[in-house]
This record gives structure tokens, sequence and C-alpha cells, in this order.
């Protein structure tokens, strides 16, 4: 597994890490304890040292099965973890008492005594211009609550509010093949900063797997199934913004393009290590097969010049008029 250094921070973060998001039980289906404890020990057999995760997801179970597999685990590992999300906070209640109790609540969780990494998860645009938050996170880090901070946001308009912020060390952003904006905005200008990009949803929520179809269903406690149209929070963060039916057009149409010996969804997260300005991508995985074969998109040569231009045309013409949600 190849690592970059982790934004202004001493760590070599692996580039593919692991989303956790599906270890709370409550957006991407059921997944048992020992579902979720084998994908976490498969995944670090693989080289993965960087899991990211939030005090929200299955109301604090994902942090709570990383902090048992911690336990037991020698390795070095970086966890990534996000506030603000909870229903007595969100999207209007980010008091400094808030914040902290969250904090505190996912150190609890995890079991440590000091979080590697905190985000902001995803708040509105004007709370983040707003600015009170950042000195809240400046304020537990001087606490040695956490070490470094961050910001999970959902548009580029967000990320540059957040890039003129004091003390930040990483950004949270959708990239995809469906989703190319940020490297037209973000890349240069948060390299020059050396702060860490995060990628989360590099499979469109499996949409780059190219094995969905229109026809495919999902669980009543899936986000795909629940939030197909922005019903709970951001569409993008559901098949990229382009819906079921639109996103498997699509997808099955990049199958052309996948080259020789790689799966669609390897092309898609070797794709998103080709640019430098990115740290690590944080696939999901509701099965160790899954972690596995995330991870080996470390060991892939870089795609060639000319696939990365068809992929460029694609998107301009074909993807980017259907996108929805904050971009």
């Amino acid at each position: 597994m190849n690592k970059r250094i982790f934004g202004n921070s001493n760590f070599h973060a692996s580039e593919v890490g692991l989303g956790c998001w599906q270890l709370g039980g409550d957006c991407w289906g059921d997944l048992d304890e020992a579902e979720a404890l084998d994908i976490l020990r498969g995944a670090v057999e693989s080289g993965v040292n960087f899991l990211d995760t939030a005090d929200v997801y299955g109301g604090g179970r994902s942090e709570q099965l990383i902090g048992k597999f911690l336990k037991g685990n020698p390795d070095e590992l970086f966890v990534a973890t996000k506030l603000g999300r909870r229903d007595h906070m969100f999207p209007n209640n980010f008091t400094p008492e808030n914040l902290r109790g969250s904090t505190e609540d996912s150190l609890k969780h995890l079991g440590v005594e000091s979080l590697d990494l905190t985000q902001l998860h995803c708040l509105p645009t004007e709370v983040l211009r707003q600015g009170e938050v950042f000195d809240e996170m400046r304020k537990q880090q001087a606490a040695g609550l956490i070490r470094q901070w961050g910001v999970s946001v959902e548009s580029m308009d967000e990320a540059l509010i957040c890039l003129e912020q004091d003390g930040l060390t990483s950004l949270q952003i959708i990239f995809n093949i469906f989703r190319h904006k940020p490297a037209e905005i973000l890349f240069e200008k948060a390299k020059a900063m050396n702060i860490a990009i995060i990628v989360r949803l590099p499979l469109a929520s499996g949409l780059l797997s190219g094995k969905l179809s229109p026809d495919s269903t999902f669980s009543e406690n899936d986000h795909r199934g629940f939030n197909a149209d922005g019903q709970f929070f951001n569409v993008g963060e559901t098949f990229a913004g382009l819906g079921l039916d639109k996103g498997t057009e699509l997808a099955n149409e990049l199958k052309q393009f996948v080259p020789e010996g790689m799966s669609m969804a390897t092309m898609a997260l070797r794709w998103i290590l080709d640019f430098d300005g990115i740290t690590t991508i944080i696939p999901g995985a509701s099965r160790v097969e899954q972690a596995q074969g995330n991870a080996s998109a470390s060991k892939l040569p870089t795609l060639p010049d000319e696939l990365h231009e068809k992929l460029k045309a694609f998107y301009n013409e074909r993807v980017s008029p259907h996108i929805r949600g904050p971009y």
C-alpha cells in the first residue's frame, strides 16, 4: 500500500482508507458486529491505516465498533471522525457545549484520550461563513481533546471558505468519475496550503462498480433507497446526485473505457489516485472481499493520459448536465 503525507501532520496515510459509514447499520443496510470487525481486519491486513467514521453513524455504533477493534489491533491506525449532524445540534445549535460534548462522546466510543482528527460534518454554508465553529475546534485542539481538525463539505464554495481558516488540516469532499469539479477548483489551492484531501463516495454509492441496474432494490435502512432524491440529506451523497436510472445508464456507458484486466471499480479508484492533490480515498465495504479489492487499487499503475482525456470528455458531455445538489 502506498502512503501519502496527511496535510500538515506527520502521519503517512494509506492512499486507500476505509469509509465506515456502513458500520453504523442504519444507512447501508444491516451489518452485524462480527462482519464489521472482519471488514476492519481485512482492510488493515491489506495495508489500510486510515479509517473514517462519524459520531452520527448508527448513533455511535460505528465509532464503538472501531474502538473495539483498536483494542486488539497493534498496528498504528489513524481514525478520523466527525461531529455536527446529531439531532440536538443540526442545523443551528452548534454551541461550544454541544460541540465539545460530541467530541467527548467520540473519545468514549473510540476508547482514546485524544482524537487523531475530527471533522465538522457538512454544516450549513452560513454556519461555516460565520466562523465560530472553527474557534471551538481550535480550543479543543489546544485542550488536547483533538490532535487535528478538518471539515467535510458538500460544495466547492464551502471548501474555499474553510481554506481561509488557520489550523485546518483536511477537507473531505465527494470526488469521482461522475464529479470532477474539485479537480478544477480545489486541488491546486489545497496542495499549495498543505491541506489534506479526503475523498468520500469514490464509487458514487456503488454506481461505479458497474453492478447496479435501474431495477436494483435496497433495504429500508439503505440511503440508496430512502435518500435517492435528497429527502433526508444532500442528494449528492446518494448516487452522486444523478439518481439510480441516469446513474446506471451512464455507468453502463463507462464500461467501454475499462482497461483489460481491471474492474470498473478499480479503474474508478485508480482514476482518483492519479490526482496528486488527493491524500486518501475512503471507499466503504460491506464485505471483506470489497475492502481487499478496494485496497488493491493502490498497487495498480497510473491510467494512460489518453484514458484520462476520454473520461474527462465523457464527464463534460454526458454527466455534468445531470448532476443535482450543491457541488
